[in-house]
């Protein structure tokens, strides 16, 4: 009987780095392992191409458009459900271990008297979530202060309980190499990637947040689902040794970009590129350096995996536990001519996703591929089929994924994908001369092509994911693809159609509700009592009453 759900999550692992996804170089034995006992599904997309965003929209089952979370740092409006309470409502508990990147609205709390240290009031402001120990592992520090004053915190108190001896052990340790006479080579500058990060392996951040699952674990009253929520191979990209010498420029794969590429770019996609993040990943030797460390960290994850992985079938815990295994988004590493992770190539938006089914109704899907179209969404309503609940489909927008896992049906029934993203409050805003109104892009994707959707008076990009799965030439400007680009044009309408907002009402309340007014004594239309059922008119038959004159007495 299933009990439990570990949900592992990774921030910025590219679908195509794990070896059972196809990387020639990078063995993730222990990764391969699970989609071996499990269901890989291999064309799964994240709903926007940024952390909390992307995050915002698995959290709570609902597109960027419905929840409105578009960028880090826009809070959660106070009223939107979480998977938390999804789940809390069918039995099971929901709590956090790592990062969520979720900001919470402060203003709508106080509003509604929602104290952040009530139980209530808590949860709300944590996602959904109870909280074992958040960690959205980021500690920057610039002129106006830290950019998180709460990251790593708990963490950085248990590096200086351990010595490690810094107003800011995250970065001076974990996130940064040491020359021979002792200065700090910060891991935020690229050109120090190829440095072992000064700090204990097993005091970094992927083995320290390991630890912390399992503690949750050990300690935990079921049923339970547990947010296993990694920072890494998210930037700074350094890591500690052996992971640091692993790999090497020889190990980097060529990059995916062309010069017309460039030349011909869409304006809005030449923003991009033009970056300075873009500008600096497209340089060969900033790959060389920084590829070799993101494959450390991830290699660093997947021995991580054999250890978390080895805990549960020693405990027993493997037998009454789903695992799922996914990532917030990609990182484009200088393709496309690009770093980060903000725009809509595969590189960015589509992400690994793994689910192990331990009960036997699972067992003839064990070590198959889905090519199914997927989104994150679906892995609420999917949690909530698991603990026992009835899917909310007025407010989940996506579809459990129980039926392929148990092998009843071969995919999903959608037929495109959906991601969003809102740059209103980038600089490239300003640079495009786009207003806050207009600085949003959407994309849709079947299995053949790609549509993006820029607002402000763009024109489209266009993708044939068929004959040009790199996704080098856009065809937006084809009017041999006219009508290839009029067709995905209607299913992005047809999705914006959608009654996302109407979330109070479930659809068997609202065809229950049908004609109720008349049984409630509302008639309308009816020209002579006998032209409606006597039912619905008894309360208005057979009645008298005397004339009011005879009542209201006349003014002296």
């Amino acid at each position: 009987m299933i009990r439990n759900i570990l949900f592992i999550m990774f921030d910025q692992l590219r679908w195509d780095y794990l070896s059972c996804y196809g990387h020639p170089h990078l063995h993730t034995p222990h990764i391969d392992r699970l989609a071996a006992r499990g269901v890989r599904f291999d064309r799964a997309y994240i709903q926007s191409p940024i952390c909390g965003s992307s995050r915002m929209s698995t959290y709570t089952g609902r597109y960027v458009h419905s929840h409105g979370a578009s960028w880090n740092g826009i809070p959660l409006k106070v009223g939107e459900i979480t998977m938390g309470d999804h789940l809390r409502k069918a039995g099971m508990g929901c709590w956090l271990v790592g990062k969520t990147h979720m900001r919470a609205d402060a203003e709508g709390m106080a509003r509604l008297g929602l104290e952040p240290d009530s139980l209530i009031g808590a949860r709300v402001a944590e996602c959904g979530f109870d909280v074992f120990e958040r960690d959205d592992g980021m500690l920057p520090e610039g002129p106006d202060g830290a950019y998180d004053p709460d990251g790593a915190k708990t963490y950085n108190e248990w590096l200086r309980d351990k010595g490690y001896d810094s107003d800011n052990p995250w970065h001076d340790f974990a996130n940064s190499g040491l020359d021979a006479e002792g200065n700090v080579l910060s891991g935020w500058f690229l050109k120090n990637s190829p440095e072992a990060a000064n700090i204990a392996e097993e005091d970094s951040e992927t083995p320290y947040l390991t630890g912390r699952g399992i503690e949750f674990m050990q300690q935990a009253e079921g049923p339970w689902c547990c947010h296993l929520s990694y920072i890494k191979p998210h930037w700074p990209y350094i890591v500690p040794e052996p992971y640091s010498s692993m790999y090497g420029p020889e190990h980097v794969l060529p990059v995916v970009r062309s010069e017309a590429e460039r030349q011909n770019a869409h304006p809005v996609l030449k923003a991009f590129m033009d970056t300075k993040i873009g500008q600096t990943f497209s340089r060969q030797d900033v790959r060389e350096a920084v590829i070799p460390a993101y494959m450390g960290l991830i290699k660093q994850a997947d021995d991580q995996m054999g250890r978390l992985f080895a805990w549960l079938e020693e405990t027993g815990r493997d037998k009454d536990t789903v695992i799922v295994l996914t990532s917030d988004h990609g990182d484009f590493l200088g393709d496309h001519w690009m770093g980060e992770k903000t725009f809509f190539h595969d590189t960015s938006t589509r992400v690994p996703l793994i689910i192990y089914d331990p009960s036997p109704e699972a067992d003839a899907t064990r070590g198959t591929v889905c090519e199914a179209l997927v989104e994150s969404i679906d892995l609420a309503p999917t949690f909530v089929e698991i603990a026992g609940g009835e899917v909310a489909g007025h407010i989940l927008e996506g579809e459990s994924l129980m039926p392929i896992l148990r092998g009843e049906r071969a995919g999903t029934l959608r037929d495109y994908v959906i991601c969003e993203y809102d740059y209103s409050g980038s600089p490239l805003a300003k640079l495009l001369g786009v207003s806050v109104r207009d600085a949003v892009m959407f994309m849709i994707a079947d299995t053949r092509w790609k549509l993006i959707h820029c607002e402000g008076g763009f024109r489209p990009l266009l993708f044939d994911l068929e004959n040009d799965p790199q996704e080098l030439v856009d065809l937006g400007e084809s009017e041999a693809h006219g009508d290839v680009i009029a067709g995905m044009y209607d299913k992005l309408f047809q999705w914006a159609r959608r009654p996302s907002q109407r979330t109070t009402r479930s659809e068997a309340q609202l065809i229950e509700m049908r004609g109720k007014s008349g049984r409630r004594g509302v008639v309308l239309g009816v020209y002579d009592e006998n032209d409606t059922a006597l039912e619905l008119t008894v309360k208005y038959r057979g009645r008298t009453a005397k004339p009011w004159q005879e009542i209201v007495k006349p003014k002296e």
